[in-house]
């Protein structure tokens, strides 16, 4: 068996930093490595800002964690150099099946058209995830990226001031201080720096906890994600199975409130409980066994002057979504292009009271519906109950109940309806996915795809309308990329950016956000909609 987890990846080595006379100050120190902490200063990286990372760790995780990657994050990770090993080593599934009792209701396709290049989901341990990140980012530092990760650096006091953060960081040689312009606190759910700033969460803890546990086996089941609502083999409760590289299996089981966390972890109480799902005859090994409880909450802000904070540290959602790490990735995404603008003197500080907005609004979505799954998944009454598995019967032969059963309404990309960086809806007849605030929805293109063309920056794209090749405005420069939909034999193109519009003129964003659209250009609409985007209106 693969033992990722146990190798250092980063390990401890002294830096000047701790022989230094005077503090040194960096761009941006990001405190954790784990996937958020990695992704966000791959970002910076990639765009040339001078980012440390800092964790007490120098290993991968333990344990599969976050095992459920969507789209959209696969989108984000092809942008940081990461996607391809992610999907190639991942499970690819798109198909789900839901059971009552000992039945199938229904099943159900979440990338039901063609024409994307990612797939809905990838199963894939968290170990595998953050070592393909930390080679992306060695790979980064080999080139000459301004990049550097610090193991065994423990953060253990924060003093952020109007002009930059203080921190003192404990090392095996003891400890120094070193300071930053920015810091990125993507430390976990028990975020110490969180702690330590006197900050805390607002939301719901709910009476109910989970048994995860990796197991290795060969098995037949398929690439699908199966969900049991009151199985025969754990009754009144739930249950969940997925599959994962290396003949891994995740199963969840719903245990209940009134339990004593440190017995059902002990293998002689996962075994019966594993062999009463899978068979007595069942042949597998444990790999990893933990308990979570659900927990909806998060941070009233993101931002605290110079500290951000993104991923768990911010906000934490009950895991039935596949919510956690990919929300965490949607954090970073929208953070680090504003980030590195205010740095570059291109935009306002309060360009960053925008990622407060937009990723609460995340995080507020990703809690309402994790919530709603919660309360679906684990009725409290009878009332909800006899509701809960009326629904659930219906759904076998009525399409019409199928919505509204929830065994976690997986994880889709955040829009940013209402948000100030948005310009008004200019296209009449514009499909309603492409809306300004959307993600853009990936087609193909000639032998590639249509996001990879985007990339990171500031694109003006064009589908049968002329405009110049270059717009720019208070030093931001928007680049043309320009289409035509006759040469799309698919449809995509027009179906998810025409609409029934002749044609279209769109400004993305960096994080590959919609900002504003139109039929035709309008030099002054666009350089109006570029200002708007980065926060100097």
């Amino acid at each position: 068996m693969n033992k990722i987890f146990e190798v250092p990846l980063y390990p401890y080595a002294r830096v000047a930093d701790q022989d230094a006379e005077t503090p040194v100050c960096h761009s941006v120190i990001v405190i954790g490595a784990g996937p958020v902490g990695l992704a966000a200063a791959i970002d910076l990286a990639q765009a040339g800002h001078q980012v440390v990372v800092l964790d007490d760790n120098d290993k991968v995780s333990w344990g599969s964690r976050a095992v459920c990657y969507a789209k959209r994050p696969l989108e984000i990770l092809d942008r940081l150099g990461c996607g391809e090993p992610m999907v190639d080593k991942g499970v690819v599934w798109n198909r789900g099946r839901v059971f009552y009792d000992e039945r199938q209701v229904y099943d159900f396709d979440l990338l039901p058209e063609e024409g994307h290049r990612r797939p809905a989901f990838i199963n894939l341990q968290q170990y595998y995830f953050e070592q393909n990140l930390v080679s992306r980012a060695r790979a980064l530092e080999a080139e000459g990226a301004p990049i550097e990760l610090r193991g065994g650096n423990r953060v253990v006091s924060v003093d952020a001031a109007d002009d930059g953060v203080t921190l003192t960081v404990e090392t095996p040689d003891g400890p120094y201080t070193v300071q930053a312009d920015w810091v990125i606190a993507c430390d976990g759910a028990a975020s110490p720096v969180r702690a330590m700033m006197g900050l805390d969460f607002v939301g719901r803890v709910f009476e109910d906890n989970f048994l995860i546990a990796d197991v290795v086996m060969e098995a037949g089941f398929p690439t699908e994600r199966w969900f049991w609502f009151d199985p025969p083999f754990n009754r009144g409760q739930s249950a969940l199975l997925h599959k994962q590289p290396d003949n891994v299996w995740r199963i969840d089981l719903q245990l209940g409130w009134d339990i004593d966390k440190d017995e059902e972890k002990k293998p002689e109480n996962v075994i019966p409980r594993l062999k009463a799902m899978l068979g007595e005859d069942a042949q597998f090994e444990l790999e990893w066994v933990s308990i979570y409880t659900f927990q909806c909450r998060r941070m009233e802000k993101f931002r605290h002057g110079r500290v951000l904070f993104a991923g768990d540290a911010a906000h934490q959602v009950s895991p039935f979504g596949a919510r956690g790490a990919n929300s965490g990735l949607q954090d970073t995404d929208n953070l680090c292009w504003k980030l590195g603008l205010v740095m570059d003197g291109k935009a306002p500080e309060s360009l960053l009271d925008s990622y407060d907005e937009e990723r609460i609004h995340g995080a507020d979505e990703n809690i309402l519906n994790s919530t709603r799954s919660t309360d679906f998944i684990t009725p409290k009454s009878d009332m909800s109950r006899i509701f809960r598995n009326a629904v659930l019967d219906l759904s076998e032969h009525y399409a019409f109940a199928r919505p509204l059963v929830n065994s976690g309404r997986l994880s889709v990309p955040c829009v940013y309806d209402g948000s100030p960086l948005n310009t008004p809806d200019a296209l009449e007849g514009g499909p309603d996915r492409s809306r300004p605030g959307a993600p853009c929805p990936d087609t193909p293109l000639g032998n590639g795809f249509l996001l990879d063309r985007l990339g990171g920056r500031f694109t003006l794209l064009t589908i049968d309308a002329d405009a110049p090749e270059t717009v720019e405005t208070g030093g931001i420069a928007a680049t043309r990329l320009a289409l035509s939909a006759a040469a799309d034999r698919s449809g995509a193109l027009s179906d998810r950016y025409l609409g029934s519009a002749p044609g279209a003129v769109y400004l993305i964003r960096p994080d590959q956000h919609v900002a504003a659209r139109w039929p035709s250009f309008d030099a002054a609409a666009v350089k109006a909609a570029i200002t708007s985007a980065t926060g100097r209106a």
